[in-house]
């Protein structure tokens, strides 16, 4: 394969995987110091991340789209490729968060900052996966293709496997620099996102009478996830032009989640003081 990456697409990545790793320990401190927050949410975000997402998801893909005849039907039609990823991403994720709520988390329903605290860990350990660990293998793809070393990854693979390999190194030698900060951006926006529904599941948790908001959860995080589908691979908008949607989503949910917070919050300190008065 002839060409090179760019040393400044060298630079970019790496600085993008950087930022990205930092951005989830950032918002620990924050939350940490100035709000009072403790510290096993955040962990635990990371835990449901992985066990809800990357397991148990993980196995029901291939469950459908691998094993049973309908996968070929979702995987030929992006519009139910969409719904079916949304509705999955959200009902296993905002499970994953009520289930965390209800249980491991129940002794911390408190303080209610313990919310973004765990959206933190959630998102920020999504954040870390997709996007440093696949920025560390661009990386050392990038070095093997600058060191005319490609030859190790192709060497004794199926020509599908190698057909794939070799349309990554090609992106990674004609994508432009700037292309990779998006990155950044892009999870900044989801991690708003997380934090966003993990209020409204905190408080579906933590109030019999909020439980509405657990499928609220799950229907938000389906429809944004979808739409990203539906505008990046169906519609075939510009990398930009869909992180502007994601932020336009997760400045949504925010506003969403800010209203219910103020909304329960003012509730407690009611109840408080006509327990105080009495």
């Amino acid at each position: 394969m002839s060409g090179t990456v760019p040393a400044a697409s060298i630079v970019s990545m790496l600085l993008t995987g950087i930022c990205v790793c930092a951005l989830p320990f950032i918002l620990f401190v924050y939350f940490k110091r100035k709000k009072g927050a403790d510290v096993l949410p955040f962990f635990v975000g990371w835990g449901v991340f992985f066990l809800f997402a990357l397991v148990i998801e993980s196995l029901l893909h291939n469950v459908f789209l691998v094993w049973l005849p309908i996968g070929k039907t979702i995987l030929g039609n992006i519009w139910l490729y969409a719904v079916y990823g949304g509705l999955m991403a959200g009902l296993f994720e905002e499970t994953g968060r009520f289930v965390a709520f209800s249980t491991v988390l129940k002794n911390r329903q408190s303080k209610d900052v313990n919310a973004l605290m765990y959206g933190a860990g959630h998102g920020g350990f999504e954040a870390i996966m997709m996007v440093g660990v696949t920025y560390l293998g661009n990386l050392v793809f990038a070095v093997l293709i600058n060191t005319n070393q490609t030859a190790i990854l192709t060497a004794g693979q199926p020509a599908e496997v190698v057909r794939q390999i070799e349309t990554v190194l090609r992106q990674l030698i004609e994508n432009p620099a700037w292309t990779y900060p998006l990155a950044l951006c892009e999870r900044i926006f989801a991690i708003a996102v997380h934090i966003g529904l993990s209020v409204l599941v905190w408080f579906a948790a933590k109030k019999s009478d909020q439980r509405y908001l657990y499928p609220v959860a799950i229907l938000l995080h389906a429809a944004t996830d979808a739409i990203v589908v539906l505008l990046a691979q169906g519609a075939g908008w510009p990398a930009p032009a869909v992180e502007g949607a994601v932020a336009l989503a997760a400045g949504g949910i925010l506003l969403i989640a800010r209203a219910v917070w103020k909304r329960n919050t003012k509730t407690d300190s009611n109840v408080n003081e006509q327990e105080a008065a009495a």
